[in-house]
């Protein structure tokens, strides 16, 4: 949930010119104050200053793209990935190409002499070797703590470019209705989380990446037992059917990343799988897997995703 007083992050900003503003007055002055204004974010590597409302920006983490898409932020570069259908137009020519999510082309982004970089997650173990090229920041997503951190993370965004009154009205209304899902979750059932990937299945629990179905959203997990690992813990179809979950959240990997194999649907339509109570009750619910596993911590993602639960439960 949103915290009421301003984040961390955001408190650690700071304009570098303010006094040249106020020492001059005049919208003439406060525009030319405003261009040349240096602000400093705290991100999850540390301090950078970056400058305010920067032009030139290389993005390598989708959900990042994903804000700023959403807010009118244009970027020079992007990586070469598989995007959700509502960022397809990143994957064209007319965005420069860096590298992929994991290892960006160094040359490429230098080539572009951004202004700002973003790494986070998949990136985010490259940002010293790009921090040599331009002011670069981590806006990786503790998982552990997902709305706040992610809402820290979407609100520096919004002080770097100005964003701040449209980011403020959109967590707020996001916070509404988390509080509304919850509340109706409370009394849906249990829920299990699961993946499919090249055949097989794998379950995440409330400590995993897809905890905040539980965590922030109020389901109770199916089994309470399930570790913290990354790729969840794998499972077979007689395991579905011995804990018999009133609900079934089914993430689809080969589609989220673009590999052709047997779809999430096939995979789970067998004879054990169409005996739990959610398969009875039609609550297997198939979510837009490219938003959950690509950009998951992208503000128009999480706004999709809360309302893909909320289906599950209301």
């Amino acid at each position: 949930m949103r915290t009421p007083s301003r984040p961390m992050a955001a408190l650690s900003l700071t304009v570098a010119t303010a006094l040249a503003v106020s020492a001059c007055g005049g919208d003439t002055t406060a525009e030319a104050s405003s261009e040349s204004a240096e602000v400093t974010v705290a991100h999850a590597q540390g301090e950078t200053a970056v400058p305010a409302d920067p032009q030139t920006v290389v993005v390598f983490d989708v959900g990042v793209l994903s804000t700023l898409d959403s807010l009118g932020v244009e970027v020079a570069g992007v990586p070469e990935a598989t995007y959700p259908e509502s960022l397809a137009q990143y994957g064209g020519d007319e965005y420069a190409k860096v590298g992929s999510l994991f290892e960006p082309d160094y040359e490429a982004v230098d080539a572009l002499e951004p202004d700002l970089i973003v790494v986070g997650g998949r990136s985010a173990a490259v940002y010293p070797e790009l921090a040599e090229i331009a002011p670069t920041i981590d806006l990786t997503v503790d998982n552990g703590d997902f709305l706040a951190s992610f809402e820290e993370r979407v609100t520096t965004l919004a002080e770097v470019f100005g964003e701040e009154d449209a980011v403020a009205d959109r967590l707020a209304a996001l916070d509404q209705r988390v509080a509304e899902v919850r509340e109706t979750a409370a009394g849906a059932g249990d829920a299990l989380f699961v993946m499919t990937n090249a055949g097989e299945v794998s379950a995440y629990g409330p400590e995993t990446r897809f905890g905040m179905v539980y965590s922030e959203l109020g389901l109770t997990p199916t089994d309470e037992a399930l570790t913290a690992a990354d790729h969840g813990d794998a499972i077979s179809f007689e395991y579905i059917a011995e804990k018999d979950p009133d609900i079934l959240l089914v993430l689809d990997r080969d589609a989220a990343i673009g590999e052709s194999g047997t779809a999430a649907q096939q995979v789970l339509d067998n004879e054990l799988v169409r005996g739990t109570t959610a398969w009875q009750d039609d609550d297997v619910h198939h979510l837009d897997s490219s938003v959950w596993y690509i950009a998951p911590n992208g503000l128009p993602s999480v706004e999709q995703m809360v309302e893909e639960v909320a289906a599950a439960v209301e």
